[in-house]
């Protein structure tokens, strides 16, 4: 992959703390690794924070205002 070129993953996530540690695992065990992965916490009220926490990703929090809004805060916020 050239070198100006960043990829960042962007996981929203609400009340996904039974299935993220797996989906963060496939994302990080890929051939070509992300330069970044931001997870959306969208009002999580199970266990994803601490799910999210056991990855060396980053994590943003927004206020349950749905899926679409939650992509497009960790779009605004990654370099990729």
């Amino acid at each position: 992959m050239p070198a100006d070129i960043r990829v960042s993953v962007i996981v929203p996530v609400r009340n996904g703390a039974r299935h993220l540690g797996e989906g963060l695992t496939s994302v990080l065990e890929q051939t070509v690794r992300p330069d970044e992965v931001i997870v959306v916490d969208d009002g999580s009220t199970d266990r994803t924070l601490e799910v999210a926490a056991r990855f060396p990703i980053r994590v943003l929090r927004t206020k349950g205002r749905g899926v679409s809004a939650a992509r497009n805060s960790g779009i605004a916020a990654s370099s990729g």
